[in-house]
């Protein structure tokens, strides 16, 4: 068994930009744990997933992405959960929200994957720069630092990207094109 997630992934221009913030966290915060997974919207938390089934989940996912438009997605500021994370802030759009839901559906429904989590407090689309490793004591001053930094970026999601926990990090398994 391996652990996978799904995901929106930024182009590479945002996501370069925030590997800088999280080399900020990591160089003044001592925080280093976000930069394990490429910058990313998580749709579909961790699960796991046996590898010699891992035909079955790719397939599933590109039935899934046919007939389904590009979204727009708008980077907005930063935000935190408190006392722990600090991300750059996703505007919750229709769009967004619904994709997050039928693909939850969809894998449970054709998978039996179920995010229990995530079906009892809902979707907060969020790009996570600083979590884990962030102590307490760091939070307060980082979160001081970063709440009102301005950051503004919008892009169109092309895909939906499957990503596979190895070696310590996470890594992009497989990326599946929307088809309308």
């Amino acid at each position: 068994m391996s652990l996978y997630f799904i995901a929106l992934l930024p182009p590479q221009s945002i996501q370069d930009y925030a590997n800088k913030v999280k080399q900020y966290f990591a160089d003044n915060y001592d925080s280093k744990h976000a930069q394990k997974s490429p910058p990313h919207i998580t749709l579909q938390p961790p699960f796991e997933w046996d590898g010699d089934k891992l035909t079955d989940l790719e397939e599933c996912l590109q039935q899934f992405v046919m007939g389904r438009n590009s979204i727009s997605v708008t980077l907005e500021g930063y935000n935190a959960f408190v006392p722990r994370v600090i991300y750059i802030d996703v505007v919750q759009t229709p769009e967004l929200i619904n994709l997050q839901v039928d693909l939850m559906t969809y894998l449970e429904k054709h998978l039996g994957i179920v995010n229990k989590i995530g079906k009892s407090r809902g979707f907060t689309p969020h790009m996570t720069v600083a979590f884990k490793d962030l102590k307490l004591k760091h939070f307060k001053t980082a979160w001081m630092d970063f709440k009102n930094r301005e950051l503004h970026f919008e892009f169109t999601a092309r895909n939906l990207t499957l990503l596979r926990h190895e070696n310590q990090r996470w890594n992009v398994r497989k990326e599946f094109d929307f088809v309308f």
